[in-house]
């Protein structure tokens, strides 16, 4: 359970919010005078909030925590498999990408896409938006996008060329299999593809954390959302941080709610991020952002990166896919295949 259900002031949630604490079980054991120093409260003030959380957890804790706990939802490996073979990928629109992802950006998984500014990292994003809206019938999964944008770079004209594109491509597969395309016209219009991504634009860390923490609650009430895109995981964490290891766990609780929220609801989440140098082997590298401890925070990670004037996407890092590259280009329809077979493995 959310610390946001709790029945105490909106500032005292703001300040578990703040501190890194977004559910009950995360402040279930710490002493008021600690939840005091957190929060920068009285201690009589945090000892009234950990009275109010243990009375509105008190079963689920013992259910928890008890020796005599019942787990429920086991699943055999054999219905994993099953599962994971019919399960459908969201295209990139770039078959060469798809290829080396296995047929695309995965369900039930977390998807972590950084490079460099300028290589395309938006434009993916915005093309993974519309391609999750690409009905069942063509392959796709006929469903509607979260676009979290912490940075401002979310362009509706861009949004709108991609979808324009994206109803061609449709139109155009129509035309070829000599289908009668006037059963898909109202789906495939461009208005229908803005009128299906959910928009939240945040300019604090402290909003970051909140809607995602709020994304249950929706996510509940529009099952048809298949993927959340945040563009970018990044912004917010690398302004005036002084706290690292409350960056750190602030950053934590945000993975891992984004996990479940993958896994519940059987839908995509893809993390854009910035790119930092390390200095390793006598040389600064490029590498991801946030450190070595938020490298395992996905599923997958996949770095974008130039290569001579073309640019690549890499697969640095998946438990089911080979280490692998390919090119790719953005064009005014999109994310689509580069015309050069030029093809890399290393990144650096």
């Amino acid at each position: 359970m959310d610390v946001s259900s709790l029945p105490i002031s909106a500032s005292q949630r703001g300040k578990l919010i703040s501190a890194g604490y977004a559910s009950l079980s995360s402040i279930s054991s710490l002493s008021p005078s600690r939840l005091a120093l957190d929060l920068k409260i009285s201690e009589n003030e945090a000892v009234e909030i950990l009275k109010v959380a243990s009375g509105r957890s008190g079963g689920q804790d013992k259910i928890e925590s008890g020796s005599c706990a019942i787990v429920n939802g086991a699943q055999t490996a054999w219905d994993m498999l099953h599962e994971e073979e019919y399960s459908k990928c969201i295209t990139t629109s770039c078959s060469n990408l798809d290829e080396i992802l296995g047929g695309g950006i995965h369900c039930k998984e977390v998807t972590e896409i950084g490079g460099v500014p300028g290589i395309g990292k938006t434009q993916l994003g915005i093309q993974l938006a519309v391609n999750v809206q690409i009905p069942a019938d063509y392959g796709g999964l006929g469903g509607k996008a979260v676009y979290i944008d912490t940075e401002g770079s979310f362009m509706v004209e861009r949004v709108l060329q991609i979808a324009e594109a994206c109803a061609q491509d449709m139109l155009e597969y129509n035309a070829l299999l000599q289908r009668d395309s006037q059963a898909c016209l109202v789906d495939t219009q461009p208005k229908s593809f803005l009128d299906n991504i959910f928009y939240f634009r945040v300019c604090t860390y402290t909003e970051q954390i909140a809607v995602i923490n709020y994304l249950e609650k929706f996510l509940s009430e529009h099952t048809d959302v298949k993927v959340v895109i945040v563009d970018s995981i990044t912004f917010h964490f690398r302004q005036d941080f002084e706290d690292m290891a409350l960056r750190t766990r602030l950053l934590s609780g945000m993975a891992l709610k984004l996990m479940k929220l993958a896994k519940k609801f059987n839908l995509a989440v893809v993390l854009l991020n910035q790119v930092t140098t390390k200095f390793k082997e006598g040389s600064f590298q490029l590498t991801l952002a946030l450190g070595d401890s938020w490298a395992h925070a996905a599923t997958n990670r996949i770095i974008l990166y130039w290569n001579g004037n073309e640019r690549h996407a890499f697969i640095d890092k998946s438990p089911s896919l080979p280490s692998a590259s390919s090119p790719y280009t953005v064009t005014g329809r999109g994310i689509r295949n580069s015309t050069s077979n030029c093809k890399r493995v290393k990144l650096m």
